[in-house]
């Protein structure tokens, strides 16, 4: 019997965020196909976006870690198939091939990398960068955001944010992470929409 298109998407998201869990070495966590139905509908990205973006950081960040193995600290993070590579690396050649491996991986519409050449940062650093994200997630909500609309992330006190957003609410969002204490740098990672698309996406209640 053929399922309709979001259905099908649907359970594509749940069948990626169990690939990701397995290849992460996690327990898979089992989401019903309505508590995926219902994530979707307050996520700005088509459900297949999202399903591609599970799979793309897991692939992206295994074969980065092969490629490196532990002379590099590198975060991966993918968003709308936009793929963000932050953390240090020992060497030029060393970030170029973490943006090569990163474009090579499929469904990778593009990369943007922010790599420094240096020391791996230290347990405390990243601690930091934890809990700055934190802070910075709080005060989004504090502005109206939804938690699944824009991805913060941290490395060494700079506040990367990714989403699809109309340009008023990128300036929004990185204004108010700006705010925050202890943030250096706020760089804005967006995919920008129009208020019409926006309106769009507000009325059908989903991408």
């Amino acid at each position: 019997m053929n399922q309709p298109t979001f259905v099908r998407a649907g359970l594509t998201l749940v069948a990626a965020i169990a690939l990701g869990a397995q290849l992460s070495g996690c327990v898979p966590l089992v989401v019903g196909a309505v508590g995926a139905g219902v994530y979707g509908a307050t996520d700005r990205r088509s459900l297949g976006a999202q399903a591609d973006d599970k799979v793309i950081a897991v692939r992206v960040d295994s074969r980065i870690n092969d490629a490196l193995s532990d002379r590099a600290h590198v975060n991966v993070n993918s968003f709308n198939r936009k793929v963000l590579l932050t953390g240090e690396v020992p060497d030029q050649a060393s970030k170029d091939k973490a943006v090569a491996v990163a474009k090579g991986v499929d469904n990778v519409a593009s990369v943007v990398e922010d790599l420094e050449i240096g020391g791996m940062t230290p347990s405390t650093a990243r601690n930091n960068d934890a809990y700055i994200t934190t802070k910075v997630k709080a005060e989004l909500v504090t502005k109206k955001f939804s938690p699944n609309t824009i991805s913060v992330v941290t490395e060494k006190r700079i506040v990367y944010l990714m989403g699809r957003v109309t340009q008023a609410e990128g300036d929004t969002a990185a204004e108010a992470a700006a705010t925050v204490s202890n943030v250096a740098k706020v760089v804005k990672v967006f995919d920008y929409i129009t208020p019409e698309e926006l309106a769009q996406i507000n009325k059908s209640g989903a991408p």
